[in-house]
């Protein structure tokens, strides 16, 4: 029992390190956002600011497009996700339950397409992009994005789908409903917490892209939120440490809140069952 109590202690003692490891960094830059100049420039500086400027904030939206970089990602995120899940749902199912010869084989090779860095086909994309008109276009970066997520979406949407019974879809086969009548209302009702992860994990890898919209989009007024904070001080000269701090803030805030609001209905669903009934 003592052998066992101490290996809790440690096991949550790494947990509490780990944490403090990625979230000091936001913590130190949403306190960053809050200070005066003078607090920024202070040595050393101050970790709790003594009176916070939340106005910082209000400063940021209101001299920069830092309200059009959020509103450019909200709509490529969401096309990206609800691209995405419509490629790699019916992906996912005949993968989870076609058998045909090389099916494992094929099933790897789609997550071994994950391995391959858009940083590497950036190039080549933005050529092939020049030549059809989709530079400087919401539908270029939503394409590049399901490019980027489908492999490991597909793969993930597959393995949930393979723990629902094959027993439901033929069921509904057998009182008449072809094998995308199943998918539509029997596998995908039961398999929704999979599919509200799945699209978190589409929503945040698409919302953090930066290297593919900084190729492809050279036009401002375009500029998803992880390019646009990085171009604040090209859009104002008053912009400085704190505020850009706070424009990171507002980056990051939208992609935390989703995930918590959504992890939510995920936890609810799986504790009462989806297969229940």
């Amino acid at each position: 029992m003592n052998t066992r109590r101490w290996q809790n202690v440690l096991l949550y003692l790494g947990m509490v390190v780990t944490v403090l490891v990625f979230v000091f960094p936001v913590l130190w830059v949403f306190s960053l956002s809050l200070r005066t100049p003078e607090e920024v420039a202070a040595a050393p500086p101050p970790l709790v600011p003594a009176s916070p400027r939340w106005s910082n904030y209000g400063h940021v939206l209101a001299t920069t497009d830092m309200g059009r970089y959020l509103l450019n990602s909200v709509i490529v995120v969401s096309g990206s996700v609800v691209v995405c899940l419509a490629v790699c749902l019916p992906a996912a199912y005949g993968l989870s339950r076609l058998r045909f010869r090389g099916a494992r084989t094929f099933s790897r090779f789609v997550l071994a397409c994950q391995l391959i860095s858009p940083v590497v086909l950036v190039v080549p994309v933005y050529r092939a992009f020049v030549a059809v008109g989709l530079i400087n276009n919401y539908l270029g970066m939503i394409l590049v994005y399901v490019a980027v997520t489908a492999p490991f979406l597909t793969w993930f949407l597959r393995d949930y789908l393979e723990s629902i019974p094959d027993s439901l879809d033929e069921a509904a086969m057998v009182d008449g409903c072809t094998r995308g009548r199943a998918l539509v209302s029997v596998v995908i009702p039961a398999a929704a917490p999979g599919i509200a992860s799945a699209a978190i994990v589409v929503a945040v890898l698409s919302w953090s892209q930066f290297v593919v919209p900084f190729v492809l989009v050279d036009d401002s007024d375009l500029y998803p939120v992880s390019v646009g904070v990085v171009n604040l001080q090209q859009t104002s000269s008053e912009i400085t440490t704190q505020y850009l701090a706070a424009g990171s803030i507002l980056a990051v805030v939208p992609v935390i809140v989703v995930f918590v609001v959504l992890q939510r209905y995920i936890v609810g669903a799986l504790t009462a069952g989806s297969l229940k009934g």
